[in-house]
């Protein structure tokens, strides 16, 4: 198969999954590859590097694949962003879980506790138990998490109806595709009719946001003390 033949393969797969890579990326993607490579591998394995890339640089942009120039508006009561829009996440929170609570949680992690009904279970490093391949107590969300577009414009999102993948535990840089959402007063109403999360990862970002999480989580604690039950 001729260079600009596989380059359209592989172009055409990406935007079937919503991601419209630009040509500079394509060129350096196929270059580091070896001609070997099946074309089904080819295929995912670019998938694979293009949602673990930032979309600032690797993805073509125009006006119906980035936010609206008045995202932010305010004023704007309710109205509908067409797209498809790719997204990257640079923030998530749980706002279904007091601050409080989810500072325990990852303050128990830290310390090997896992928590089984009431049971507080302490996992030794290298021993095996049966809670091991249990996962960590999650919300329902809602979520709120912080989507960057093409452009590098940063825009809220609100999960007003539960979207499948969407979790604390997603990585930071993951890709969402979003079509025809509405946008209410300047943030994003997601729910799984207008959201498809792709996954994905940006190995920096997520290690900072890792790293911060836990202050962040302290000082959100710290402005709202937890209410004392009745005396």
């Amino acid at each position: 198969m001729s260079s600009s033949n596989l380059a359209s393969e592989i172009l055409s797969h990406l935007q079937s999954k919503g991601l419209n890579p630009n040509p500079t990326w394509v060129t350096n993607f196929l270059s580091s590859q070896r001609p070997s490579v099946p074309l089904q591998a080819l295929k995912q394995t670019a998938q694979i590097r293009l949602t673990h890339a930032d979309i600032t640089t690797s993805l073509q942009r125009s006006s119906k694949s980035v936010f609206p120039a008045d995202i932010h508006n305010a004023s704007v009561r309710e109205r509908k962003v067409v797209g498809p829009i790719v997204v990257q996440v640079l923030d998530i929170e749980d706002i279904g879980r007091s601050k409080w609570s989810q500072l325990e949680a990852l303050e128990a992690e830290e310390r090997g506790e896992t928590t089984k009904g009431r049971e507080i279970i302490r996992v030794v490093p290298g021993e095996a138990t049966e809670s091991d391949n249990q996962a960590p107590v999650q919300s329902n969300g809602p979520h709120k998490l912080t989507l960057q577009d093409a452009q590098g414009t940063s825009v809220y999102g609100m999960e007003i109806v539960n979207v499948e993948g969407v979790g604390m535990s997603m990585n930071i840089g993951s890709k969402l595709v979003l079509k025809d959402v509405v946008v209410a007063r300047g943030v994003l109403l997601l729910e799984p009719r207008c959201v498809v999360v792709l996954g994905g990862k940006i190995e920096e970002l997520h290690k900072v946001w890792k790293e911060k999480r836990k202050e962040t989580l302290k000082l959100g604690a710290q402005q709202i003390p937890p209410t004392s039950g009745p005396r």
